[in-house]
This record gives C-alpha cells, sequence and structure tokens, in this order.
C-alpha cells in the first residue's frame, strides 16, 4: 500500500513538473530572465506540484491538515504574485521604451496562474491513479492512468491560459510616415510634434509605421487602453531595436488613436527597418486581460442573432 502511494506521489509530482516546463518559455520579451528567472519559476512549480501530489494521499490517510496547506499555498502564490510585479516596477525605469503597469500586471497574474495550473495538474493525475487502483489495477497501470489524465489537463489548462494575440482582434498594415510642418503623421494621423528638424530626417530617412485597424467594436475599445497601447510599444522596440537613448523624446515611440474610426497608429525609428517584421511583431502581442472590453454595442448585436 505504502509503495503505491509513493508511486502515486512521485508521477502525479512528474506530471505537475512536466505542466510547468511546458508553460516555460523564454521569449522575444526575454521574460523570465535566464537562468535566474527559470530557476525560481522551476522552483516555485516544483513546490506547487509536491501540494498538489501529497493533497489526495493525505486526505486519504484522513489528514485533513492538508487542506490547511492548499489553503497557505494559495497565500504564497498569490505573493509570488507580488513580488513579480514588484520586480517588474523595480526594473521599469532602466527600459527605454516602458511596459507599462497593466503589461507587467498581466505578467503577474500570468506567473500566478501557471502555479495553479501545476497544482492541478498534480492533483488530477493522482486522483486519476487513485480511481485506477480502485479497479485493483497494478501499478503500471495506476502509472499510466495518471500520465494519460495529467497530459489532458496540461493540454486543457494550456488551451484555457492561451492569450489572444493582436492579430485575431485587429488588421496591422504598414503606414505612411509624413510631416505637416513639425507636426510628425501617420496616415493622417498626428503623432507628435517633432521641433528638430535633424529629428524630422531621421524619421523621414529611417522610420517606419504601422496601423492597426479593429475588426469590431470590442476590438476598438481594447486597443483605445492606454496600457494596451503602451504594451505594444515596448514589444516593438525590444525586438526590432530602437534608435533613441535617454532624454531623447523625439525617437519614443508613441501609439495613437484616430478618434474618428478607432484606428491605431505608431511610428518607430528601429534598428532593423523592416515593415513586415514590424507587422510580425505587432501581430504577436498579447491583448491584455486588463484591456479587453466589451462593447454595448456588441452586446445588442448579439441579443439579435
Amino acid at each position: 500500500m505504502e509503495k503505491e502511494i509513493g508511486v502515486t506521489i512521485v508521477i502525479s509530482l512528474l506530471m505537475g513538473m512536466l505542466a510547468r516546463i511546458y508553460m516555460m518559455r523564454v521569449d522575444t520579451r526575454q521574460y523570465p530572465t535566464h537562468p535566474q528567472g527559470i530557476v525560481s519559476h522551476l522552483t516555485l512549480g516544483l513546490i506547487a506540484s509536491f501540494l498538489g501530489a501529497v493533497a489526495l494521499p493525505a486526505l486519504w490517510e484522513k489528514e485533513f491538515s492538508a487542506v490547511t496547506f492548499l489553503a497557505l499555498a494559495a497565500q504564497q502564490f498569490r505573493d509570488v504574485r507580488n513580488l513579480e510585479r514588484q520586480s517588474l516596477d523595480n526594473i521599469e525605469l532602466t527600459e527605454l521604451v516602458p511596459r507599462g503597469t497593466a503589461y507587467i500586471e498581466d505578467i503577474a497574474k500570468a506567473f500566478e496562474a501557471r502555479n495553479y495550473m501545476v497544482i492541478l495538474t498534480a492533483l488530477f493525475s493522482s486522483i486519476a491513479a487513485y480511481v485506477a487502483r480502485g479497479f485493483d489495477s497494478s501499478i503500471f497501470v495506476q502509472g499510466v492512468v495518471a500520465v494519460i489524465v495529467g497530459y489532458i489537463v496540461i493540454i486543457i489548462m494550456k488551451l484555457a491560459l492561451r492569450r489572444t494575440l493582436i492579430h485575431e482582434i485587429a488588421d496591422v498594415i504598414p503606414a505612411k510616415i509624413e510631416f505637416e510642418g513639425p507636426l510628425l503623421t501617420v496616415n493622417g494621423v498626428v503623432i507628435m510634434n517633432i521641433g528638430l528638424e535633424n529629428s524630422r530626417r531621421i524619421f523621414l530617412d529611417k522610420g517606419i509605421a504601422i496601423e492597426i485597424i479593429p475588426k469590431n467594436e470590442d476590438a476598438s475599445a481594447t486597443l483605445g487602453n492606454t496600457g494596451q497601447r503602451q504594451a505594444i510599444q515596448h514589444n516593438a522596440s525590444v525586438q526590432l531595436g530602437i534608435r533613441k537613448d535617454v532624454d531623447e523624446p523625439d525617437f519614443t515611440p508613441v501609439a495613437r488613436r484616430n478618434p474618428d474610426n478607432g484606428n491605431v497608429v505608431m511610428a518607430l525609428i528601429p534598428m532593423y527597418e523592416d515593415v513586415n517584421l514590424l507587422v510580425d511583431v505587432i501581430n504577436n502581442t498579447p491583448v491584455l486581460e486588463s484591456a479587453k472590453r466589451k462593447t454595448l454595442i456588441s452586446n445588442r448585436k448579439g441579443d439579435e442573432i
């Protein structure tokens, strides 16, 4: 009996860790950092996996204090979210183009949710093993069932936590940079006042621009969120590089909204002057949870349908 419990815990622990590794990815945003950030998050994933793996065996043995440990774990992972937020806030001033508070909050919530995903994966794997044991199955069969169920939970949670990307709510197209006197415009929308003639020449020679066209009213309201636009500006500057330094406000990318139609335009002077690459970057920028909107107009349309 003890051997079976041990095997169940080990398999559930491994499935939980597999879930965390599956969700771990150092992408073009370079977060989490490598290797310190990865080690930190994998360690937290191990703790979360262990909690999920031992929860059911503890309750099975009438160790009801296990529920208390799960409650404490939930509190600790909320603290992890606060630490992630604080860490990103502390380095925000070092960014040439800041992430913005909305983007930081979205990242912090994502890492908190992934720890809960690890707990659920390990817990359901453990439950599956115990159910298989009820049919007098061998340890091998219990292990296979636990692995299959754990894998299914990982896939479901991965789909549930999948982020919406900009290309799903809007069309991104190249745009034209022009000047009306000192006013920088993109497809007729005024971006900012560029007073220095040399800066205007740099924009015309090296600048590229895009226009983001929302697909519906909800998308228009989402793109109107300043936090969402800040995330777009940050991703573009990080992934393409930016020809600016500290105290050069003329070259800071600014995403402006056209009040007439809800379209968003942005001009950028990147290190890599490839407008198609800029389009790809914007298309793959995540839609922030805090920026998502559901307008009254779209609700009425839904009622009509």
